[in-house]
């Protein structure tokens, strides 16, 4: 695959081979960043998991200390009083059976995060061949099935992620944008990799962690020092 000269000279910028312990690999993803927009800074977290077994599966969610530095919208299913709770917590679009066919059959998905009450997930399970695949079917370990609506709206807006394994035995998540300091983006990471390191499952053996890179949306990978972050 050939790549362009702003990424190549990017390369040139640092030691592929090194690992850089996180506020310093970070600071070179910002410095390598070098799109018009402001690309996004992800963490991509190779796990020892063998994500075939049930019991060596890892999924939640964390807040991030400074926010992900986009808009997020969030769909909420609720009836009632909680549909009218979700309203006056800021939620982006709220409903219920009506907006099936709108998803089913308009291919409606302008929201990024969808919040479900219990008693709602058997209409939202009829999304679940929609919904599934693009990571925003509700899940209680995200917390995003729950009946506290208001404490999931305010969660998400102030920058709360999902973190999951996925066929590789790889997370991939959000920290940041090359926009943001230095200092915060380790903050989130910290945040993030904390998270990951308390939900070690305990039928996984041998490494947790196999390796661990950040980078930005179309920048170069920078390996992060993993024995460090064990130790944090």
């Amino acid at each position: 695959m050939k790549r362009s000269k702003k990424y190549q000279e990017a390369l040139a910028k640092y030691d592929r081979m090194q690992q850089y312990d996180p506020q310093e690999a970070l600071g070179l993803v910002k410095n390598m960043a070098s799109a018009k927009f402001n690309e996004t800074v992800e963490a991509h977290i190779r796990t020892g998991c063998d994500g075939r077994h049930a019991d060596q599966q890892i999924r939640g969610a964390v807040v991030l200390p400074n926010g992900t530095g986009k808009t997020v919208r969030v769909l909420v299913f609720a009836k009632g009083v909680k549909a009218d709770e979700a309203q006056a917590a800021g939620a982006d679009y709220v409903g219920a059976e009506e907006l099936i066919p709108k998803i089913q059959n308009e291919g409606w998905l302008d929201f990024d995060v969808v919040v479900a009450t219990p008693d709602m997930m058997g209409v939202v399970g009829r999304l679940g061949r929609i919904l599934g695949p693009k990571g925003l079917m509700p899940n209680p370990k995200a917390g995003t099935v729950t009946m506290d609506v208001t404490r999931a709206l305010k969660e998400i807006k102030a920058g709360k992620i999902e973190y999951r394994l996925d066929k590789s035995n790889i997370i991939h998540v959000p920290v940041g944008k090359v926009s943001f300091t230095e200092e915060q983006l380790t903050e989130n990471f910290n945040a993030v990799m904390g998270a990951i390191i308390k939900a070690r499952p305990a039928a996984v053996k041998g490494a947790f962690l196999k390796s661990v890179v950040v980078s930005s949306t179309m920048g170069p990978g920078v390996k992060i020092n993993t024995v460090k972050l064990l130790n944090m």
